[in-house]
């Protein structure tokens, strides 16, 4: 029976088997995708227009204007569309040349979203008048094959005959002041999924193409904002650390400073710290530097709290032993308490990091936006979720990955305790050991206390 019992997948108060752990770990991140998979993939959407290809200026009948990326039920797309050739085919300048120039030049960077997800043009050029110049010429004489409909191609020949009378090359003095034809808009039939559902082979596909600055939004600029993003947790957990372990320690070790300190950051936490968003700009400004402070306010109290409760749980023997060899009060700081309480502080700091992570979004929207939260707002605001969701991933599985690999370093920092034991990390303790001059083992063995004299 103890024998059945043991190899159970449901023993009370026993440890599964390694491969069996692996398993499941791999099923909690199976089912939640199966689960989404099964509601995205249900025969039971409509179908929608995701638009390719846009009309740039307003009409009457769409006082909206909309973009690449956005979505139209196919009834009001075939509308849109009438409603485009309808401007078109009555075509009247606007209230003056300069005016009607404006609306030229607009319709000239309609085709931008297409040429930069075609390689044509780079993003950072999708504004330059003078290569989308050029690139409407390249297209009316049949260089380029674009995916632009048979309408659209003589509208682009129609709009570059005008062009090229005014001038050969483009010319912001001298460029056409009569109305341009719009370009018709184009989409792609799609599931009409609700906009927060994407399948996931769309999120996929979407994060594939923003990530390589290939979007059809124009260039997001994914990795620089990420860079953006590491670079305030990074700040704003280091002050955390410099600030926050000291008092937590002090809170820990002595009772006064337990009194003194902890009922107040016990009350403190429960103020919302986005509340004092507007204080923070105010003090440091617009940029980063209220960002910074917001994941530090945010992340201060739990840190002073945990790791001070943390240096109680120290074990009292410890110190009475110490104290019996003649250790001062310096001595009990510095060899006893903060020596033995290194591997669950280093396990708290991991747990705060997680922490600090889930202020970053709230962070990054005070003052100018900034960082991945900028993309996520932003695309959010116009329910372009499949563009979202990668960047949501992006944070998720860097927060993941560095709680895993946080986590098993704290084998080879610490290899007398248990995560020590695995055969990675006394592997990779060895090679620090070889690398440091003093070696681990006489880094974190416990230390000879002196007699007092």
């Amino acid at each position: 029976m103890a024998a059945r019992e043991q190899e159970s997948w449901f023993a009370v108060g026993r440890s599964l088997s390694r491969e069996r752990s692996r398993l499941l770990m791999l099923g909690s991140f199976v089912l939640p995708l199966c689960l989404w998979a099964l509601i995205a993939y249900l025969p039971v959407w409509d179908s929608q227009i995701r638009l390719t290809l846009s009309s740039t200026t307003e009409s009457d009948a769409f006082p909206t204007v909309y973009v690449p990326g956005d979505h139209m039920a196919s009834d009001r797309f075939a509308a849109f569309q009438e409603a485009v050739r309808g401007d078109n085919a009555q075509l009247t300048p606007g209230i003056t040349p300069a005016a009607t120039r404006r609306t030229n030049k607009r319709i000239l960077r309609s085709l931008a979203p297409i040429a930069v997800t075609q390689g044509w043009l780079t993003a950072d050029k999708e504004n330059d008048y003078a290569a989308l110049y050029k690139l409407w010429q390249t297209i009316a004489e049949g260089a380029e094959s674009a995916p632009i409909s048979a309408e659209n191609q003589r509208l682009i020949i129609r709009n570059w005959a005008a062009l090229r009378n005014v001038s050969p090359h483009y010319d912001s003095n001298n460029f056409l002041s009569d109305p341009l034809a719009q370009l018709i808009p184009q989409g792609q039939l799609e599931v009409k999924r609700p906009a927060f559902l994407p399948a996931p082979h769309e999120v996929i596909m979407r994060g594939w193409e923003d990530f390589r600055g290939e979007s059809e939004l124009g260039e997001l600029h994914v990795w620089k904002r990420y860079g953006v993003s590491l670079r305030t947790i990074a700040l704003g957990f280091f002050f955390v650390c410099i600030v926050g372990v000291p008092i937590a320690l002090l809170c820990g070790t002595f009772a006064f400073f337990s009194r003194l300190i902890e009922p107040f950051v016990d009350f403190f936490r429960y103020m919302p710290a986005p509340a004092f968003g507007t204080l923070l700009i105010a003090l440091f400004g617009i940029y980063d530097a209220p960002k910074v402070g917001l994941v530090f306010l945010g992340t201060l109290p739990q840190l002073i709290l945990m790791v001070a409760n943390t240096t109680r749980m120290l074990d009292p023997a410890l110190l009475d032993a110490a104290q019996t060899l003649g250790a001062n009060r310096r001595q009990l700081i510095t060899r006893v308490v903060i020596p033995g309480i290194l591997p669950n502080l280093y396990n708290d700091l991991r747990i705060l990091l997680g922490w600090a992570w889930t202020w970053l979004v709230i962070a990054e929207l005070l003052g100018v936006k900034a960082g991945l939260t900028e993309i996520i707002d932003t695309q959010g605001r116009r329910f372009h979720f499949d563009h979202v969701y990668p960047i949501i991933l992006l944070i998720g599985l860097t927060g993941f990955l560095t709680d895993q690999f946080l986590a098993w370093f704290r084998g080879v920092l610490f290899p007398y305790t248990e995560e020590g034991a695995s055969a990675s990390a006394r592997g990779a303790a060895r090679v620090l050991s070889k690398v440091n001059p003093l070696r681990l083992r006489r880094t974190f063995q416990p230390k000879t206390l002196p007699a007092s004299t």
